[in-house]
């Protein structure tokens, strides 16, 4: 067949420069995928072309974005970014860091299994971000650099979600393509067999020789070292119902505030200090601590909060004090030079009545009073760690008596949600799993329920949206609805096969899986996947196999994309914090990738049965 179709040559035209463009990153891959939507409305506008009776419009072109698999995708993303904002898995993470350790460095194998598995049921970006934190501490633990298990992380949860159906968006896009366009149905666990045999080879690499060729290197973490333990005072007050009633001292200090260090105790106008003897916390009472800004969040966010914006006594009117409760944001604040605070107490200062901002903590970096935290008058350059809504504490732009430090604002977790979380997570699985509800349903209605159930609110649930996936899935499906209609997919696939004339079905699986390997390692895995779907089951279909054999062989081989940092996303979140290089992904990457190959190309022959 030769390429006489004009359309068809203008289609190749725009693919071939949207992965140039995608694979250079000088302009936003936003912009890149709907200039590319627009180039294929605008040759089809030009050149009519129909299908089946049926006139190609630019409404065909933009069916992709509102494509079920794309839907499903971005509502697990919200699912997960709801598991992450109610530190849903801090339990467990404590339990793996305290039992790592005095370990050996194998003791972040068990770690690095349990997120394999959990990639085989949520998306990879969601569990890379939860369990970064949590390798670093245990690699901190045994004296590794976190530049050693970081990369690990991204390519196990990879090896993870190439096992069952909802383990990477890249599965799903394939899977509902090919349901569309073929009578293809993948199920959940429909290629979970030859999807564990190739993980647990490639995990062998990954595991026991890969951290060999990695060097060690010093993290943002380690360069900040010396500043994450400053101290602030702060003040727990005791009313009643509060978790600390009836607490007693043991040895002079409270087991319940273990990562405080309480300076005084003040009951009623009777200051009591250190060492605390047989003394009993009761309602009435205001502790006064020394804490760092992590123990203090960790205070305000468990699920019996130790400190309690309503009763700090910044403001004689208590219920303006509160903030809604999951909502609340912690970032820090510098007395300005010449500030109208300096010389006051909180009370006096009327922070609170003009900011409606609750402050948590006050650093003086001189010295360490020993007074209630309202008794202290402010003074230039003390540092006050302060708590209320996203929205009010960006209004403190504004605010000339105090600078804010941009980079201190976090939302606090909301971990008496966590319960709820974890809850809805598993139904959404189970359900999924089981077949009960079609997956894009369960994943919809935990979107729902994560929102209204308070897990999340609406905007960190849009946070959760990645427009770079949402923009660059939607072009891709438009890029394959040109292919499908100027006959630009039956061409290529056309074109592979007699090249590959005289070979056997294997030989062909093999070739396109390597093709489709190295794509992927400079587009998105996405865009590499629904690219080729229409041309692996043209493929199929004119050598007469069966096209699972190859949509398997498609999703596995868009999956392999370990070799470069810009091939999947969970390689650009670990690359930062593991202070990596673009040729560290090479050096370490390529050989997995290669192993996978080979893995694939001797098993799949045998396991399909070509």
């Amino acid at each position: 067949m030769l390429l006489t179709d004009f359309p068809m040559a203008l289609t190749f035209l725009v693919l071939a420069s949207t992965v140039v463009l995608y694979a250079t990153e000088r302009y936003s891959i936003e912009i890149i995928a709907l200039g590319s939507v627009v180039a294929f409305m605008a040759i089809f506008m030009i050149f009519p072309t129909y299908v089946d009776g049926e006139l190609i419009t630019a409404a065909n072109f933009l069916t992709g974005f509102s494509n079920s698999a794309l839907i499903t995708v971005i509502c697990l993303l919200i699912i997960g970014q709801g598991l992450f904002q109610t530190d849903a898995l801090e339990k467990p993470a404590q339990v793996i860091v305290r039992w790592s350790r005095g370990r050996s460095q194998w003791a972040t194998i068990p770690v690095l299994f349990a997120v394999a598995i959990l990639s085989a049921f949520l998306n990879n970006t969601p569990v890379v971000v939860m369990f970064l934190p949590i390798l670093s501490a245990v690699a901190a633990t045994m004296g590794r650099s976190p530049s050693r298990v970081l990369m690990p992380l991204s390519f196990i949860a990879i090896l993870g979600g190439m096992t069952t159906l909802i383990g990477s968006s890249t599965n799903l896009l394939v899977a509902n393509f090919a349901a569309q366009t073929s009578e293809i149905r993948l199920t959940f666990f429909s290629f979970t067999p030859i999807g564990l045999l190739m993980a647990g080879v490639g995990s062998i690499y990954v595991l026991f020789i890969m951290p060999r060729l990695l060097k060690a290197r010093k993290t943002m973490a380690d360069e900040l070292k010396g500043s994450s333990g400053k101290q602030f005072i702060a003040q727990i007050n005791i009313t009643y119902g509060h978790p600390l009633i009836g607490v007693e001292s043991v040895s002079g200090m409270f087991p319940a505030l273990k990562d405080m260090t309480v300076r005084l105790v003040q009951r009623g106008e009777k200051p009591i200090l250190p060492p605390f003897e047989n003394l009993t916390l009761s309602a009435g009472d205001t502790v006064i601590v020394a804490a760092t800004r992590t123990a203090l969040a960790n205070a305000l966010a468990s699920r019996q909060p130790l400190l309690d914006t309503e009763t700090t006594g910044q403001t004689d009117n208590v219920e303006t004090a509160s903030t809604p409760p999951g909502t609340m944001t912690l970032a820090e604040v510098v007395i300005a030079p010449a500030s109208r605070m300096m010389g006051r107490t909180l009370l006096q200062s009327g922070f609170h009545a003009e900011t409606d901002c609750v402050v948590m903590g006050i650093q003086r970096r001189s010295r360490m009073p020993r007074m209630a935290m309202n008794d202290m008058r402010l003074e230039a350059g003390d540092v006050l760690l302060v708590a209320a809504s996203a929205e009010q504490i960006a209004r403190l732009r504004g605010n000339r008596d105090v600078l804010l430090l941009d980079w201190s604002t976090a939302e606090v977790p909301r971990r008496r949600y966590a319960p709820r979380a974890l809850a809805i997570f598993a139904a959404v699985v189970g359900l999924a799993a089981f077949g009960i509800v079609p997956i894009v349903a369960a994943a919809t209605a935990g979107t729902f329920a994560m929102i209204a159930s308070g897990c999340l609110n609406i905007r960190q649930a849009m946070r959760a949206i990645d427009s770079r996936i949402f923009m660059l899935v939607g072009a891709s499906l438009a890029g394959a609805v040109a292919l499908e209609a100027t006959g630009g997919a039956s061409f290529i696939a056309t074109s592979l096969v007699s090249l590959l004339d005289g070979s056997s079905p294997a030989i062909m699986l093999s070739a396109l899986f390597l093709i489709v390997m190295v794509l992927t390692n400079f587009l998105s895995n996405n865009a590499a996947a629904v690219l080729f779907t229409p041309i692996v089951i043209d493929i199929a279909n004119q050598i007469g196999q069966p096209p699972e054999a190859f949509i398997v062989g498609l999703i596995f081989a868009a999956n392999c994309s370990f070799a470069t940092p810009i091939g999947y996303q969970t390689n650009l979140i670990v690359m930062g914090p593991g202070h990596y290089k673009f040729s560290d992904f090479l050096k370490a990457g390529t050989p997995l990738a290669i192993i996978l190959w080979l893995t694939f190309s001797f098993v799949a022959p045998w396991y399909y049965g070509l």
